[in-house]
């Protein structure tokens, strides 16, 4: 009877713990902490969630929508529920999600925002309230393509949404103070581009392969970070990270060699290797006085398959940017 017990006992720390991973699959990585757990948001089937208290073991908790937004349909006909790239933060005591909806080559795409007012699924008030379109790309009428958003207030605390993947560039528009609408008179910039072969038609995405702003302030800059070249296609992925900064949120942003990130410009920080097809999509935080980069890479070991990555940043002498930590080996 005690072997049986203690075999009954091992197999209950194993299914407990068997949904906690140190490497688990993730696609477009952002992170929040709530209360001394983090909560990570993901692509994924209704937008995956993980928790942690350490950022190394992961519980998956349940997705945020069940069912695909009502309006996802008049954007994505027959849409699947598989939401991209979600970007989280916390504003006046609410939490704001904002999510991206497409077809994949395409900027038939919108982005949308849920909130809540907890991000712990056993909290009495947990419900997230959808809002709908924020911003929206048609295919023939837009140069650039509505995903992968990232919000940011500038020293005035004026929130900007940054956006974008391939076309004409990464775009950032003015908000309204509610964060749900764009503010009139519009306000736009084009934060960063790489050169465009623009004899395609415009529906086309073309080679001007750049994509996931996300902006990080640290002292008088802000830090624009990216991605550039090409994504979710295994062995083919050839995804990696630059930077670039500005003492403005709305730049322009420059790299360390001072070259312009609308010109092409962006000093490399991640990129794959023998054991990892392609690395990027990244987010980037302060969490308990470290500075932390999030992001996916492709195991070279695992079909290709995105995993989570984090390490700590390092920042030199004249305050940029490197991994503090090897985590592509």
């Amino acid at each position: 009877m005690k072997i049986v017990k203690s075999i009954f006992f091992f197999l209950l720390i194993f299914i407990e713990t068997s949904s906690f991973s140190q490497d688990i699959r993730v696609h477009d990585p952002v992170a929040i902490q709530q209360n001394g757990t983090y909560y990570l948001f993901c692509t994924g089937r209704g937008i995956s969630c993980f928790s942690s208290k350490n950022l190394n073991e992961w519980k998956q908790e349940p997705a945020v929508f069940s069912e695909k937004p009502a309006w996802a349909d008049t954007v994505v006909p027959d849409f699947k529920n598989h939401i991209w790239a979600p970007d989280i933060t916390f504003y006046n005591g609410t939490y704001y999600l904002y999510y991206s909806i497409s077809a994949f080559a395409k900027n038939t795409s919108a982005i949308g925002l849920v909130t809540n007012k907890t991000l712990n699924p056993t909290n009495k008030n947990y419900k997230w309230e959808d809002h709908g379109i924020v911003i929206q790309s048609i295919p023939n009428r837009d140069l650039w393509n509505a995903i992968d958003p990232n919000l940011i207030f500038d020293e005035n605390n004026v929130p900007w949404l940054s956006f974008g993947s391939f076309w004409n560039g990464l775009k950032m528009v003015k908000l309204n103070a509610d964060l749900k609408t764009i503010a009139e008179p519009q306000e736009w910039y084009t934060i960063a581009k790489r050169e465009r072969t623009f004899a395609l038609e415009d529906s086309n995405p073309g080679d001007a392969a750049l994509e996931a702003p996300f902006i990080f302030k640290k002292n008088d800059y802000y830090y624009l970070f990216l991605s550039w070249d090409l994504c979710c296609r295994g062995e083919n992925s050839t995804y990696k990270v630059v930077v670039g900064r500005s003492k403005k949120a709305t730049g322009p942003y420059v790299d360390k060699d001072g070259k312009s990130l609308n010109e092409g410009g962006g000093t490399l920080i991640i990129e794959g290797n023998k054991n990892w097809y392609g690395a990027g999509h990244n987010s980037t935080y302060t969490f308990n006085g470290k500075d932390y980069i999030i992001f996916h890479a492709y195991d070279a070991n695992d079909n290709g398959s995105p995993k989570l990555k984090i390490s700590e940043l390092a920042w030199d002498i004249e305050g940029w940017p490197s991994l503090k930590e090897q985590v592509l080996d």
